[in-house]
């Protein structure tokens, strides 16, 4: 393997960990910390970490208003509604299990790809959104079998995390658009500055983002949300949208098969997490899944 090649591979598995390791963060915040209060720390440290990251010409007349509404709606979905269902998820599920459901969102934006773009779909990749929900639905149910027809109290953390998976795949749908428009960096840039901005404004209109919280964040709490804004929410984007140019989408992606690995191995070591027999099998089959999701040979 060539050093560049080399070099490649690495920064994409440390992507990998750190999405991975977004989980064990989350988790750990969402114990004692406001919601909301996390998600706009988190955001603030990112829009102003990835602003360092910015090529240093923009063509400002390519953000005209259609461009302009289609960020606004980025925003929306894919910081301001994902990571309320992130992070109040966490207050009811384990960070394991959380890595696994949101797994599901290479078959998501597969599916809705075929569906409303009409991006044709091949045999293996169908093969690969079959195993990644047959996946999910095993880790799912793995908590309760028998809880199906229950309260739906029962599922709040697992349909908090799906709610991640449905903004995450209505955020990279739409995002091609504005992508072709005005690139990916600032594309991500500009939808975590209105996420931000959305996100702020509802803490502090429900008194989550007050001195008093911000004062008692601990040490471990600051560390979280420093590793979610810098690295989970803005260095790793860069690194993955590098490797994007260096060996292309289809391969890129198939390094995000590791993310619930890694989520998974983080969960049991630093939050001391069971993993069950079906949350094993299911996580094998959904990796599989995302592995034939990202496999363009057929």
């Amino acid at each position: 393997m060539k050093e560049s090649a080399l070099l490649t591979s690495l920064m994409l598995v440390g992507v990998a960990f750190i999405w991975g390791g977004t989980f064990i963060a989350g988790r750990h915040l969402s114990v004692n910390t406001p919601p909301l209060l996390s998600a706009s720390i988190r955001f603030l440290i990112a829009s102003v970490t990835l602003s360092f990251f910015l090529p240093n010409k923009q063509n400002k007349s390519l953000l005209n208003k259609n461009t302009k509404i289609r960020i606004f709606f980025l925003g929306l979905t894919g910081i301001f509604f994902y990571n309320i269902c992130f992070f109040y998820g966490f207050q009811f599920i384990s960070a394991s299990r959380g890595s696994l459901i949101v797994a599901l969102n290479p078959a998501g934006i597969g599916l809705v790809s075929f569906i409303f773009l009409h991006e044709q779909i091949r045999p293996i990749k169908w093969l690969g959104i079959m195993l990644s929900l047959i996946g999910v639905f095993i880790i799912v149910i793995s908590k309760d079998p028998t809880a199906l027809s229950m309260d739906v109290n029962t599922w709040k953390g697992d349909l908090f995390l799906l709610g991640c998976v449905a903004c995450w795949v209505t955020y990279s749908v739409a995002s091609k658009r504005v992508i072709s428009e005005i690139g990916t960096i600032h594309s991500v840039f500009y939808s975590l500055v209105v996420g931000t901005i959305l996100l702020g404004v509802t803490a502090l209109s429900t008194n989550q983002a007050n001195l008093v919280n911000i004062l008692e964040l601990s040490y471990s709490q600051w560390f979280s949300l420093l590793f979610l804004g810098v690295f989970g929410s803005a260095l790793a984007y860069v690194w993955y949208y590098k490797g994007i140019e260096k060996i292309g989408a289809t391969q890129a992606g198939v390094y995000i098969a590791l993310v619930p690995v890694f989520g998974i191995i983080l969960g049991m070591l630093l939050l001391k997490e069971p993993i069950t027999l079906p949350m094993i099998i299911g996580g094998i089959i959904v990796i599989l899944g995302i592995y034939f999701c990202n496999w363009s040979k057929y």
